[in-house]
């Protein structure tokens, strides 16, 4: 479940919280989150199953996700496979999450 992006949905607290169907476990990430980001996240957006799903994402993913938009309008599964990786949006990125990156670095080889 390697998002777009390079991290693993299936790891994610609100992939975990939605996949539990537990109203506390929402509220402990939105409250985590929002502290986290400096932003306003409610339980009732605590809801993905995962970012490539037909399902429920989180808001941010599908809606705000510069990233996951410009892997859809490539027609790309991952950064991995873009042919301008790794482009100044994803450098940026996985220096705020590493993880990312050597999830993306493992499917590039």
């Amino acid at each position: 479940m390697i998002a777009y992006c390079g991290l693993d949905c299936s790891k994610c607290d609100a992939y975990l919280a939605t996949q539990a169907d537990s109203d506390d476990n929402r509220i402990e990430v939105a409250k985590k989150w929002s502290a986290l980001y400096h932003a306003e996240i409610k339980a009732n957006q605590i809801n993905c199953d995962g970012c490539k799903s037909k399902g429920r994402k989180f808001f941010h993913c599908e809606n705000t996700c510069e990233i996951r938009k410009c892997c859809i309008s490539k027609g790309v599964y991952h950064c991995a496979a873009c042919n301008e990786y790794v482009c100044e949006n994803l450098a940026g990125f996985v220096k705020f999450a590493p993880e990312a990156g050597k999830a993306l670095e493992k499917l590039r080889h």
